[in-house]
């Protein structure tokens, strides 16, 4: 990474140094500043046409704005992070700014005004960041400036591309402390806004919001199921990437995995959807192992959770449990069809209509059964159900909707999600498992250090269920004659 412009500078007592976010400048001559204002070729993009998920994110705008009719409603997309000292994070936008806009820059704000009868629709505006002034200098001055970070979108071609009048955020938070009427915001992305707001805006408005908006995403548009098969369909061929450099691995660590999936991620989307879990060994049985520093050992199991992210920000959430050398041990392998057993009876509890727990529910009880044949555990099955004494080593959730989040629908209210109905157009995942940790005196020493979890993405079709990651096999047999014909 480059530090700031550093010409040759006169002595510091002949020139001011320039102040900026995070540092100084040096001071820069008259002739310079007066070169740098012109001689720039025009580069405004004309005839744009709007992004594909413009129609859908004004249809969501429109059922936003006849929620709360008359209110004001704010929506930051977010701002950049420091990581360290003056470098930051790479930038994602907020899930609410992305879902009803389309849009993934940062420091944007969308700002609906709906109508007192919600029949006349509302008022929306996109505050962002117009293209640098370089008339002041501001693109080369400044460390946001576009010499420094990148072009950005002019007001105009953002207008095209989002089908949304947009201003200058810069004039926002005095628009906004002027305001009249009620207000709400999404709260966590952008505390200058909510700075702003500050006297207009309180949590329990502000929480029903964010709640309608979580809430909304359960059910997915062609669109959105579209962008989810495309991050399954390359998380697969990042599965098929790991497979092949298992060798590699075992020479290095669980990073070698980890890096290998990153750059399927980064190739043919934006990134991981979350910090990939890449478990050899006894690592298997912690379920979010992101350290993703140990070894991988020919004869142990090897637990890759991970996902690619699209560019329009939908993530796979998929996982599978792959014996390092090719083979499953016999126990690795009655552990392993067990799993695969109650996953295939929590797939087929998904279908519309059904409870959201009826899959967990289904799934818990075959696990149980199993640990109960096997004697780690006293019967009978509905006894052990009752208690929850399986939950030592099932552990988890079965699984969770999908979509923007990895974890998607979180703020919604528990009757509409955990306790609620499955209806077309729901994704979500089936994940059960088995951990025993390595130090589980109550298990025989030969289950200890064993993990093993099956995870799959499913949509939820009018007559049962569509398995968007059926492409990656799931069978122990069949996981065994893949990853031999990937390895040949």
């Amino acid at each position: 990474m480059t530090d700031e412009l550093t010409p040759e500078t006169p002595a510091e007592e002949e020139q001011p140094i320039k102040q900026r976010k995070n540092g100084l400048y040096p001071g820069v001559s008259d002739e310079l500043a007066a070169n740098m204002k012109s001689g720039w070729a025009d580069t405004e993009l004309r005839e744009l046409e709007p992004i594909e998920q413009a129609p859908n994110a004004a249809r969501r705008r429109a059922a936003l704005s006849a929620r709360f009719p008359g209110e004001r409603l704010v929506i930051p997309a977010g701002n950049l992070k420091t990581r360290s000292n003056d470098t930051e994070y790479s930038f994602r936008a907020s899930t609410e700014y992305v879902y009803l806009t389309g849009d993934q820059t940062d420091d944007s704000v969308l700002v609906l005004e709906p109508r007192a009868d919600a029949a006349d629709g509302h008022e929306e505006t996109i505050y962002r960041l117009p293209r640098s002034n370089r008339e002041n200098g501001e693109f080369w001055l400044n460390g946001m400036g576009e010499l420094w970070v990148g072009r950005r979108h002019s007001l105009a071609e953002s207008e095209a591309l989002l089908g949304v009048p947009c201003k200058d955020v810069r004039e926002l938070a005095d628009a906004l402390k002027e305001a009249t009427g009620p207000v709400r915001v999404v709260r966590g992305h952008d505390a200058g806004i909510e700075a702003a707001l500050t006297d207009k805006i309180t949590a329990e408005r502000d929480e029903e919001l964010r709640v309608f908006l979580s809430e909304a995403r359960a059910v997915k548009d062609a669109f959105e199921i579209g962008e989810l098969q495309k991050a399954v369909d390359s998380t697969v061929r990042g599965f098929e990437d790991v497979v092949k450099v298992l060798d590699k691995a075992e020479a290095t660590s669980e990073r070698y995995i980890e890096g290998t999936f990153f750059l399927r991620a980064r190739v043919e989307g934006n990134d991981v959807g979350y910090g990939s879990i890449c478990a050899a060994g006894p690592h298997a049985t912690t379920l979010h192992w992101v350290r993703n520093n140990g070894p991988v050992r020919s004869g142990d199991l090897l637990l890759l959770d991970a996902g690619v992210e699209t560019n329009t920000l939908y993530t796979a959430d998929v996982t599978r449990t792959l014996p390092i050398n090719g083979r499953y041990t016999d126990l690795q392998r009655k552990i392993y069809d067990a799993v695969y057993e109650a996953q295939e009876a929590g797939i087929a509890a998904v279908k519309p209509g059904a409870a959201f727990r009826d899959f967990h529910d289904a799934s818990q009880r075959v696990l149980t059964e199993k640990l109960v044949e096997w004697g780690l555990v006293e019967g009978p099955v509905e006894r052990v159900l009752e208690l929850g004494l399986q939950r030592r080593w099932t552990l988890h959730g079965t699984g969770h909707m999908l979509g923007l989040d990895v974890h998607d629908c979180a703020a919604a209210r528990t009757e509409a999600y955990v306790n609620g109905t499955l209806e077309p157009g729901m994704v979500l995942t089936v994940e059960p498992g088995l951990y025993f940790q390595a130090d589980d005196l109550t298990v025989p020493e030969e289950y200890r250090g064993i993990g093993v979890r099956i995870e799959d993405d499913l949509l939820v079709t009018e007559d049962g269920n569509r398995n968007l990651s059926a492409a990656l096999p799931r069978r122990s047999d069949e996981v065994e004659a893949w990853m031999a014909g990937l390895t040949k």
